[in-house]
């Protein structure tokens, strides 16, 4: 009971963690003056004190009024699967007791990457996706995914002053909740809070066209990825169901005008699926396709999870792949599969937890029926 008071007050007050420096000092003022707002953000992003009451340096009266106006952090890691590659899943779970996921990369020493969800659910609907099997549920607020960032951080002992690469490329469709990821996006970059340069902030997208052209409006200065994994509509058709409303052209039109730093290059994911998309035919429409486009491509093994149809391809199609494209002149990499002894797949552990909660449910509920039947029957009796 108290829980759900606790939960019904705090949906009255404001996230913290979903607003800009600018946002959290415009609503300081004029009952404060503005650099307590600076203060605020070294506490939160830099010391992560998670409580308005150790704010030492603040003012019993600005305390208060942080209590009484804004809430931090309703959302908590429930669950965590460590894989000896040093990856590490955690599941977390919403104030509304919904479920989305996180991946922490460890690359090299003190080189990370967090792999951000921006949706629970997914209306994109990709065949080779699991979060796809359990639709889309809502939209992740801003605060929502500038905690994933915070909570991880805190959770493994990050100092501020380490940088860490930031991908969106978690469950959901970032373009398709982009208020959102934008206002992430400028709260990450915020020097005075975890200042993760836009440079170091990746959108992956699996091509919303206008939204594109969007994103590239307000030249955020983030890098784009796009999800390609296919060269021509047909087969992308059938991979990504929404290449229907935009198709592979549409698309790279748009990426065609996208402002990019001049340092940095439109990353172009291809998954590669044995049978399906991993023969030369494909690698030579592919280098045809991203002709005169400073692209990067990035091939990456299909994970395979329990019901895919599809299957993880060999390393020798994969490297037969990436040497033609290198051979053509095209930039590729090979991305390093993580995780492969956990749920590294998006959604697996989602699914899982998921399906253990129901077999529990299921099993309570079945006890309950054997107890209410022998009850019955010692009254009968």
């Amino acid at each position: 009971m108290n829980e759900e008071k606790s939960t019904e007050q705090n949906k009255n007050l404001i996230d913290i963690f979903g607003l800009t420096l600018e946002d959290l000092s415009q609503k300081l003022v004029p009952q404060f003056p503005a650099f307590r707002a600076k203060q605020i953000y070294h506490w939160l992003y830099v010391r992560f004190v998670s409580d308005f009451s150790l704010m030492k340096n603040l003012p019993k009266t600005l305390q208060d009024y942080l209590k009484s106006h804004f809430s931090m952090h309703q959302t908590k890691i429930i669950k965590q699967e460590e894989s000896f590659d040093g990856s590490v899943k955690y599941l977390f779970e919403t104030h509304d007791k919904l479920t989305f996921e996180v991946v922490f990369l460890k690359m090299k020493a003190d080189k990370y990457t967090l792999c951000l969800s921006s949706q629970i659910g997914c209306k994109v609907g990709c065949r080779f996706c699991l979060t796809a099997k359990g639709g889309f549920v809502r939209d992740l607020e801003a605060s929502e995914i500038v905690y994933q960032v915070w909570a991880i951080k805190r959770e493994r002992g990050i100092p501020a002053n380490i940088a860490i690469n930031i991908v969106y490329m978690g469950m959901g469709e970032p373009l398709d909740n982009f208020e959102a990821v934008t206002q992430a996006i400028l709260i990450l970059k915020e020097c005075e809070g975890l200042n993760i340069s836009v440079r170091r902030q990746t959108i992956s997208t699996s091509g919303i066209a206008p939204k594109i052209k969007k994103l590239g409006e307000l030249n955020l200065g983030v890098q784009l990825a796009i999800s390609l994994h296919a060269v021509d509509d047909k087969l992308r058709d059938e991979l990504i169901p929404m290449n229907k409303a935009y198709n592979i052209q549409s698309v790279i039109e748009e990426v065609r005008r996208f402002p990019i730093d001049k340092r940095k290059r439109v990353m172009f994911e291809y998954l590669i699926i044995d049978g399906i998309n991993d023969d030369t035919q494909s690698a030579k429409k592919l280098v045809a396709l991203l002709n005169k486009i400073k692209a990067k491509v990035n091939l990456i093994y299909f994970n395979p999870y329990e019901g895919s149809p599809y299957k993880r391809p060999s390393k020798e199609k994969v490297e037969a792949f990436r040497e033609y494209l290198l051979q053509k002149g095209l930039l590729c990499t090979i991305r390093e599969s993580k995780g492969l002894d956990i749920s590294a797949a998006c959604g697996q552990l989602r699914e899982r937890e998921a399906e253990a909660i129901q077999k529990e449910s299921s099993k309570s509920e079945s006890n309950r029926q054997d107890k209410d039947k022998k009850d019955c029957k010692e009254k009968v009796g």
